[in-house]
């Protein structure tokens, strides 16, 4: 099967639209990555719903990655968080990302900068602080998931908030927000009052 990152959008539209025999190279791909050899309509079907549904997510990733680049993030807080849900909401192991912002607060790139485990993430200052001097950014949104579920920020992440602000503070580059995403919940440290 194809990459859906590298991918078309057009590409990506006909694959999502297309009769179910139009794509049978990649419903035998498929069907082959089962690996157990299982080919019952039933399961076929599994195989073909499920490329649908990861189709159309990278369609809704790029269109919501889209929206934050054309305006102010802050004007469109719902849509970082739609985002942050699809990007990251669904993975197993922890991911640290930054969404880097220009002046005007538009997106310039999100970057997954850290992989941990599944339930922790070693997060390097120094390393984030590359990270933005590279990007121009004037200000940053920090995010990652807990895959255990639990949106509650531990110890560890209110420390870790306040160091990277703290350092980003000193190139003049504003952290506005700290997401936690667990499945479907997230957590802003900026509601809470906690940046």
């Amino acid at each position: 099967m194809n990459d859906l990152s590298t991918m078309s959008r057009s590409e990506l539209v006909c694959e999502l639209l297309a009769p179910p025999a139009a794509s049978a190279s990649d419903a035998a791909a498929a069907y082959a990555y089962l690996g157990d050899g299982d080919t019952s309509a039933s399961s076929r079907c599994e195989v073909l719903v499920s490329h649908r549904l990861s189709v159309a997510r990278e369609i809704l990733l790029r269109d919501l990655k889209a929206h934050m680049h054309s305006g102010s993030m802050l004007n469109s807080p719902n849509a970082v968080r739609e985002w942050l849900k699809l990007r990251c909401a669904n993975v197993g192991h922890e991911v640290f990302m930054l969404l880097h912002l220009d002046v005007r607060n538009r997106l310039i790139e999100a970057e997954a900068i850290f992989r941990g485990t599944l339930t922790q993430t070693a997060v390097y200052p120094r390393e984030v602080l590359k990270s933005v001097l590279k990007h121009n950014a004037a200000s940053v949104i920090l995010a990652h998931n807990h895959p255990s579920g639990s949106v509650e920020p531990s110890e560890a992440d209110r420390m870790l908030t306040g160091q990277l602000a703290c350092a980003l503070s000193l190139v003049e580059v504003r952290v506005l927000d700290h997401f936690i995403v667990a499945g479907d919940a997230i957590f802003s440290f900026a509601e809470q009052g906690l940046l």
